[in-house]
């Protein structure tokens, strides 16, 4: 597939899922929510020990809120993406449930002058995954930007609904995988082989 093949082809893509996703009758996607959360936070213990880039949801996202509310009271110190500029990667600064907060250039909120977090661990939201865990993201290229630029490189966890599964996403140089992805149905590890359902929690160790 040729670079205006394959832009094409993921455009095409993106559509699709956000209509899929928007169907979605919104009470069942709290119950996916909430399976998510309880995946995220019982299979994960050690983020709880950790600074975490999380996102605020839009458009038929899973909604971390809850997650983040939970880990926040466990001791886990809490971060939003703020959008710099369209080239440069994003800037964590911390949100806590008070947290002053404006709307950035695509009209998602971010906390308002708190301090810069760096984080180990980033939450990043999938608009479709694959099965060697590449991500399908809204095409502006933010999130792989961020973990090419951040060293060391946090732990990429993605979240979202099985629906959005896709064989492949033709990844190309620039895309960055996903270390663990989290459904509503399991937690998914990538390996050389493509992606694996684990069934125990995750210790700290393991993500090294």
């Amino acid at each position: 597939m040729n670079n205006a093949a394959l832009r094409h082809w993921k455009q095409q893509q993106r559509a699709r899922l956000r209509e899929l996703r928007q169907q979605v009758p919104v009470t069942q996607r709290m119950l996916w929510s909430d399976a998510i959360t309880a995946v995220l936070t019982q299979g994960f213990p050690f983020l709880e020990n950790q600074r975490i880039g999380f996102y605020w949801p839009h458009q038929g996202e899973y909604d971390p809120i809850p997650a983040m509310t939970f880990l926040r009271t466990r001791g886990a110190t809490l971060a939003l993406p703020e959008v710099i500029s369209k080239d440069e990667p994003l800037r964590f600064i911390e949100w806590w449930p008070e947290a002053p907060m404006k709307k950035d250039i695509y009209g998602i909120p971010f906390p308002d002058n708190t301090r810069g977090i760096t984080v180990d661990s980033i939450i990043i939201p999938l608009l479709g995954f694959d099965e060697q865990g590449y991500r399908l993201g809204y095409g502006s290229g933010y999130f792989d930007r961020t973990l090419a630029a951040m060293s060391p490189r946090p732990l990429a966890i993605g979240v979202a609904f099985e629906i959005l599964r896709l064989p492949t996403i033709h990844p190309q140089q620039h895309d960055i995988p996903m270390d663990y992805i989290v459904t509503e149905q399991s937690i998914l590890h990538r390996t050389d082989t493509g992606l694996v359902p684990l069934t125990a929690p995750i210790v700290q160790s393991e993500t090294a």
